[in-house]
């Protein structure tokens, strides 16, 4: 698989990609995970639903959204 789609099925993904969850996640689920693909794109997913859709994002994108989020860009949406 070259490039996955956004919204592919995440058991469509290459059985080779290792989903990552964050230490902050919590036992009742409340977390999403993320997986770096073999193209170089990353796909994240609720771990809720493993099976579901992952959204599928550019290194740049990824990069982009975690220097905002360290920045404080989106901490007024969870306050």
């Amino acid at each position: 698989m070259d490039t996955a789609r956004n919204g592919i099925p995440a058991g469509e993904l290459p059985s080779t990609v290792v989903w990552q969850k964050s230490r902050r996640s919590n036992p009742s689920g409340n977390c999403v995970e993320m997986a770096a693909l073999p193209g170089g794109e990353f796909a994240v997913r609720n771990s809720r639903d493993p099976q579901g859709p992952a959204l599928v994002y550019t290194r740049d994108e990824i990069v982009a959204f975690l220097e905002g989020a360290r920045d404080g860009d989106f901490d007024n949406l969870i306050r």
